[in-house]
């Protein structure tokens, strides 16, 4: 007779081969035509709130693959959060204005690009952003997250305007506007204003110069023993181009200072130069003057109010004043000081009553201040002044250096410090930096260290330059009276322009003149002009992003959405502690009094395999749309879903194929779940906690563990826990432990008797315990596993989506399947003493039974190598050891047929005896891992059955199947 057909195979539709290229985009149109997001909006109706906000992208460009990361890590919060019970609504959003879309729409235009009129300009950006939002869009959704995209935030939307211009307002109420000729980061490049969070730092090689400034008064008071040789201060300089603009020289006021004679190499005359004591020696070998001595000391603050004369101008006569920023660590100890490009020489030059003097045009090119090189780029102009400086006889050293530098983000181009009338929100005004640094220790920082970084970014920031002079952007609702250019700055005209904003946008200040802009009867409050020019800034996208918590969270739309200010969690790249967290935070401190968010969490950058940085120059660049192709959304989502985002994170196509292998692992483990529960009904078929069979229940045991070690995970946001933890529990587990032991039993076993069906219930538990658990990461795959389920089980499984259902912890008014049997498990961890002993460290070491049976499988492998044994069930085991060890093995054997010692070593025979290592059969192998324990592999020599292969002492005694087991004799007459 022929056996096979009387076995219980599996059986399910679900492939093995995934085809996720063809099959995701499939279920992404389902979930858009059945409104999914909407869908479980109104599931969550009345839960507790959680609210992740979305920070926003720029709408430019190919998506990166670190976006794409960014997103789905999003896109995990908030369906893990909306799968733990709560309503977690989610609302991306573009930041459409700035210069990244300006500036390609002005290289569109080519040269007529500086005569377009700026509406012209406007409308070209706005079409731009609203082409990539739509292409950003679908790559999100095509990776598979979930949101409101049919109503997402737009920072170009009249709503959103309107907020922004509404905050500023409330800024100016509070005093924590002005504006003011001051030096801020410029590129010449783009020709505007940076804000801190637009720099980034490369080393450059730069000239450094040590320079003799002609000292004007008589310091022999201070120093007796001087002559009548030519006495200079000496400083020294990164940056040549800066010096037409010096107004002072700084020294530190407790720092002693020392009067230097020393023999000119060139003009071979004696000379005496002053600079710091503690950097006299250091100075002296780096110029190369060997021979000198000093002829006074005096400490700085003595030196203070005597002056120089320039070194370029004579006329120019220059203070020498005290400053705390001087330090000793490098240069001279005097400081070269330039109000007008630097914000710690505009700090100290304000204070002492100096001019904010700054000779430099929008395009880096030095004016006609400075004739000797008017039209120059200062760079251009570096080399130029030192050759003056060295003819002069001013210069007595000169060298190059490699340093950090701040660079244009955008245009990658070295910045320059250049005063210019900018706006500037205060951060000492009201206390607002004191504020901000109190309410910091009160959000919730993911990793801890993020609160030491953006505390230490907080008290030393300057003033925040707010103002960019660019088209493209919400303008700076300011106004100046045409008769005495009085700035007319006053909250409720700022107002009274956010209300035309949020009717017509922001376009109108462009198309409006001031007097259809401001309230009737606006009268100039210094000389009651009537006439006003409107400003022609407009705000920094910082500063626009850094409202989206006024625009998105609060007011109709946010409440119709489901948001609520504060947010419960912002989460961004590490670089966005000095970007739009404290961007974002500032503002709200200053107007709402708390920051806008309650937790912030924040991951490292995509780099490549070597640590580089992406990018395409380089050739390792992936974009989103790459990623789709190559390997479709779930191994994205697999991948970001293994890394500990905390740190770099290494991107490659192939680190993204490494993903295929547990990805097959997870869809295998599904495979094999679905099809041993085919006929299977949890309602009907499902078996009692307490009447099943001791492995199984000790499955259950291991299923509740992984669900408690994953809720944890979820909730510290540790992806990569749930990752290792849940693909731990399919390898060791499930494929290398329980899915064989209970092979035979699902596969031999009467289909309905209790043993098979105890098994299956463990396996329906598991299932159902799996694919929600992995949903927030595999969404396409736990969905296509929920269809099966849904057929298989449509009592018990009624959701139309498995991103409808919740974790298996959280408790449902559902008394039916795995919520109820689950929720028992969870309770009271499933197993018995008995099977506890399979985890219970007993060996050496901390060793279990496990160990013991891979000890026995290298065994059965030997005699398998030796043609003894054709498999585990070949075989039979005896091990032998002290009472105490073998009493808890004896916990296992229920009778001949049905041990479950046997099942844990997957072979036909498996007993324990009492018996001391000295007495043990000559041919037994001792235990390394557990004490005074040994082990006996040999061939059985019971018969074979030509069903289960198992060897077992009933095969041949029954005589309508003398070739068959008793119980497989049991199993085919039940058939017929």
């Amino acid at each position: 007779m022929n056996y096979r057909k009387t076995v219980n195979l599996p059986k399910t539709s679900f492939s093995m081969k995934a085809n996720l290229r063809q099959r995701e985009p499939q279920f992404q149109k389902r979930w858009q035509k059945m409104d999914l997001y909407g869908c479980i909006r109104k599931a969550r109706k009345g839960c507790p709130k959680f609210v992740l906000h979305d920070g926003p992208p720029y709408a430019s460009g190919d998506l990166h693959i670190g976006t794409g990361l960014n997103k789905i890590l999003k896109d995990m919060v908030v369906r893990s959060r909306t799968m733990s019970g709560f309503d977690a609504p989610y609302v991306p959003g573009w930041d459409c204005h700035g210069l990244p879309i300006e500036h390609q729409v002005l290289r569109e235009l080519g040269e007529g690009a500086l005569d377009t009129p700026k509406m012209d300009v406007r409308r070209r950006c706005r079409k731009f952003a609203d082409k990539h939002v739509k292409a950003h869009v679908k790559q999100f959704q095509q990776l598979g997250v979930m949101g409101d995209f049919a109503e997402p935030y737009l920072t170009l939307d009249r709503g959103y305007e309107q907020a922004v211009i509404e905050l500023f307002a409330d800024l100016v109420a509070g005093g924590y506007v002005y504006k003011r000729l001051k030096p801020i980061h410029w590129c010449y490049e783009t020709r505007t204003a940076l804000a801190e969070a637009e720099l980034e730092y490369k080393d450059i090689e730069s000239p450094a110069i040590y320079v003799k400034f002609p000292l004007g008064d008589d310091v022999s008071d201070l120093f007796p023993e001087l002559g009548d040789e030519p006495r200079s201060m000496l400083i020294w300089t990164t940056t040549p181009w800066t010096l037409p603009a010096n107004l002072a020289i700084a020294v530190a006021g407790m720092a002693e200072y020392s009067a230097i004679r020393y023999t000119d190499p060139n003009t071979k005359q004696a000379e005496v130069v002053i600079l710091a004591e503690d950097l006299v020696e250091v100075v002296m070998a780096k110029v190369g003057i060997e021979s000198f001595e000093r002829v006074g000391r005096c400490r700085g603050d003595r030196l203070a109010g005597r002056q120089y004369t320039h070194v370029f101008y004579g006329d120019r006569v220059c203070p020498i004043i005290v400053a705390p920023f001087v330090s000793l660590d490098d240069g001279t100890g005097c400081v070269h000081s330039a109000p007008g490009h630097g914000r710690e020489d505009y700090e100290t030059g304000i204070e002492h009553g100096l001019d904010v003097f700054s000779p430099v045009d929008e395009f880096g090119c030095l004016t006609d201040a400075v004739p000797d090189f008017m039209g120059m780029h200062v760079f251009e102009a570096d080399p130029l002044i030192i050759d003056k400086l060295a003819g002069m006889g001013s210069l007595l050293h000169a060298e190059r250096i490699t340093h950090s530098y701040p660079h244009c983000w955008r245009s990658k181009a070295p910045v320059i410090f250049r005063a210019t009338e900018q706006w500037f929100i205060s951060l000492d005004h009201s206390g607002l930096r004191q504020r901000l640094l109190q309410a910091i220790p009160h959000v919730k920082w993911i990793p801890g260290w993020g609160e030491g970084r953006i505390t230490a970014m907080v008290s030393d920031r300057p003033d925040w330059c707010i103002s960019r002079q660019r088209v493209w952007g919400i303008p700076i609702p300011g106004f100046y009276c045409e008769h005495d250019g009085e700035l007319l700055l006053d909250a409720d005209i700022i107002r009274h322009v956010a209300g035309i904003f949020g009717r017509e946008g922001s376009n109108a200040w462009f198309t409006k003149d001031a007097a259809d802009l401001l309230p009737e009867d606006t009268a100039c409050p210094r000389c009651g002009g009537t006439k006003f020019r409107k400003e022609t800034d407009i705000f920094d996208v910082w500063f626009e992003s850094g409202s989206s918590h006024r625009a998105v969270l609060r007011g109709e739309k946010a409440e119709r959405q489901g948001l609520r200010w504060p947010a419960d969690l912002y989460l961004e790249g590490t670089d966005q502690h000095r970007g739009w967290f404290q961007l974002s935070m500032l503002p709200s401190v200053a107007a709402d009094g708390q920051p806008p968010f309650r937790q912030v969490l924040t991951h490292g950058f995509v780099v490549d395999e070597n640590g580089e940085k992406m990018s395409k120059s380089l050739g390792n660049f992936i974009s989103v749309a790459d990623g789709l192709d190559e390997f479709g959304a779930e191994l994205q989502r697999l991948w970001t879903a293994s890394v500990d985002y905390t740190d770099e994170i290494p991107a490659s196509r192939d680190v993204l194929r490494r993903m295929e292998d547990p990805y097959r692992r997870f869809r295998n483990t599904f495979r094999y779940l679905l099809g041993n529960l085919h006929g299977f009904d949890p309602l009907r078929d499902g078996v009692p906690t307490e009447s099943m069979r001791e492995v199984d229940r000790w499955a259950l045991s291991r299923t509740a563990t992984l669900c408690w070690d994953v809720e944890k995970a979820y909730a510290d946001y540790q992806f990569h826990r749930v990752y290792h933890r849940t693909y731990a529990f399919c390898t060791v587990d499930l494929s290398n432990f329980y899915l064989d032991v209970i092979k035979d039993r699902l596969y031999c076993g009467a289909k309905d008797g209790v043993a098979r069906r105890s098994a299956q219930t463990a396996l329906y538990v598991i299932l159902n315990s799996l694919v929600r658990v992995l949903a927030p990461i595999l969404v396409h795959t736990c969905e296509e596993v929920w269809d099966e389920m849904k057929k298989m089980f449509p009592s018990s499984c009624s959701e139309d989506s498995a991103h409808l259902t919740t974790f298996p912890w959280v408790k449902r008014s559902v008394s039916a399947g795995i919520d109820t049997m689950l929720q028992l498990v969870l309770a009271d961890g499933g197993a018995t003493d008995a099977w506890d002993i399979l985890l219970k460290p007993l060996g050496k070491k901390g060793h279990t039974i496990f160990d013991l049976r891979d000890e026995v499988y290298r065994k059965i492998e030997a005699l398998r190598a030796e043609g003894k044994v054709g498999s585990g069930l070949d075989a039979k085991v005896t091990l032998y050891g002290q009472e105490g060890f073998v009493s808890n093995m004896s916990e296992f054997e229920d009778d001949v047929e049905s041990c479950t010692l046997s099942e844990v070593f997957i072979v036909s025979e498996a007993s324990a005896e009492i018996c001391p290592l000295g007495q043990t059969p000559p041919n037994a192998t001792e235990s390394d891992v557990f004490l005074d324990v040994a082990f006996l592999v040999e061939p059985s020599e019971q018969p074979k059955c030509a069903r289960c292969w198992r060897h077992l002492p009933s095969v041949g005694q029954d005589a309508e199947h003398p070739e068959l087991c008793c119980r497989c004799a049991d199993v085919v007459r039940g058939l017929s």
